[in-house]
């Protein structure tokens, strides 16, 4: 069946929340945001672009450290306002302090785990 639901991005401001799935393993990587722009540049270039909210522009996962995000898969939630990003993690490290996923704290009894891959040094990568 085909069906025409792109992501609704007047619903929340102009912004859907997009979720980063390794494609082969189904480790949550990353949560961040898209506009219509990056969306559409994501679907035209095969990688991830994201939108950053906190410099207000588009942002090209992996520009700066080569740990790109290859588009595998992209699905739509019922509202229209998410999307799930299957990816292949070039790199290995999704998150900006070099860690595998940026999921990497785990709540243990009364305190918190650090249980991340460390995959890069971010000061080698991004400088001090």
């Amino acid at each position: 069946m085909i069906c025409e639901n792109p992501p609704d991005f007047a619903k929340r401001g102009g912004l859907v929340t997009a979720i980063a799935q390794d494609h082969s393993t189904g480790e949550i990587l990353m949560v961040a945001y898209m506009n219509e722009e990056s969306f559409l540049e994501t679907l035209a270039r095969g990688e991830v672009v994201y939108w950053s909210t906190s410099r207000n522009e588009l942002w090209h996962k992996g520009e700066s450290s080569g740990n790109v995000q290859i588009l595998k898969e992209l699905r739509v939630d019922c509202d229209g306002d998410a999307v799930l990003l299957k990816v292949d993690q070039k790199g290995d490290a999704a998150c900006h302090t070099g860690k595998r996923s940026c999921f990497f704290r785990k709540r243990d009894g009364e305190g918190w785990t650090d249980d991340g891959e460390q995959v890069f040094d971010p000061k080698e990568v991004y400088g001090s």
